[in-house]
């Protein structure tokens, strides 16, 4: 074989392979989504360990679909009111979506370790309502794992979430905090 041309195959192999590792699109599978509502009556808090997202690190997009019946409560009656038709209706609206784009990206190394402020811009939906967002995340980067993190305040009625009457209405507060968290391994 040809010197010239083996030496050529191996810069073309290096290449591709420095290419395939800085164009990465990484999945969670295992996000957290946590939210929390605090009135004078009662604090109700909800777990979803079933989210999944997607995070490309070359492009910034950053995807997260969260299944509505994948949280979790303290309290039976509190799950079986969040799930029902009256409220949530995640029969009906089984899962929410952010699609967003990290809009610094050019602060972010995701080949060092660190944390990282990240700012995202997308839409997110909830019960059939999208709406355009922007917040804050931190990234961190240690060795080949990755971690997103937010936190952000929903107003229920911006997605046209309320219960109109009862005593669901005074117990739940008219804006939550909403924190989440997802890993990635590169």
């Amino acid at each position: 074989m040809n010197k010239s041309f083996l030496t050529f195959a191996i810069a073309i192999a290096f290449s591709a392979n420095s290419i395939a590792q800085t164009s990465e699109k990484l999945i969670s599978k295992t996000g957290h989504v946590n939210f929390f509502s605090h009135t004078p009556i009662e604090d109700i808090t909800a777990n979803n360990y079933t989210v999944t997202s997607t995070l490309d690190t070359t492009s910034g997009m950053l995807v997260y679909v969260v299944p509505m019946q994948g949280f979790e409560f303290e309290k039976a009656l509190m799950q079986k009111h969040y799930n029902s038709p009256k409220f949530l209706d995640t029969k009906k609206f089984p899962k929410s979506k952010f699609k967003g784009v990290i809009t610094n990206l050019n602060d972010i190394d995701f080949t060092k370790n660190g944390t990282y402020a990240a700012a995202v811009k997308g839409e997110l939906t909830i019960h059939g309502v999208t709406k355009p967002i922007t917040e804050k995340a931190t990234i961190t980067v240690t060795n080949d794992d990755i971690e997103v993190t937010t936190e952000m305040h929903i107003t229920l009625s911006d997605y046209n979430i309320a219960f109109k009457k009862g005593k669901p209405s005074t117990n739940i507060a008219k804006t939550l905090l909403i924190k989440a968290t997802s890993k990635y391994t590169k």
